[in-house]
């Protein structure tokens, strides 16, 4: 078994942003050499996730509508009372909540076994951010 550790940098520029980073995690199996096991994302944040799903652009918009109705940023947070950063992202810990800071994607042959519609997202829920990171670990052999 073999293992393999590196990084994919994400810029953010909205307060939500959904980046699809599918091509860099297939760039990241494929340096590897590996033909058959896992990868697994991991967002180093809290208040940023990572999430497959379907890639198209009124769907995307959907989703960025559907969180912001769902926990809106001027709530009664009181988190934001005194925060750590200035930031009044209360609203952004809450949403990851229900949200998934890491996948795990099996791959055969080299290639990531996504089904047809499926990406893999960063998504973002305190933006916009200079430099976010995703931790891409692959094992197999």
């Amino acid at each position: 078994m073999n293992f393999h550790l590196t990084t994919i940098a994400c810029k953010t520029d909205q307060p939500i942003d959904i980046i699809d980073i599918t091509d860099d995690v297939r760039a990241a199996l494929e340096a590897t050499g590996l033909k058959q096991g896992t990868v697994t994302l991991l967002s180093r944040h809290t208040t940023a996730c990572i999430n497959i799903n379907e890639r198209e652009e009124q769907l995307k918009q959907d989703m960025t509508t559907f969180l912001k109705r769902f926990i809106p940023k001027d709530g009664d947070w009181l988190h934001n009372l005194d925060t750590i950063d200035g930031r009044d992202n209360a609203h952004s810990h809450l949403l990851g909540l229900f949200m998934t800071s890491s996948e795990t994607v099996p791959f055969a042959d080299g290639n990531l076994l996504l089904g047809q519609w499926q990406s893999i997202f960063f998504i973002e829920l305190d933006g916009p951010r200079e430099k976010r990171e995703v931790l891409v670990h692959i094992q197999g052999e």
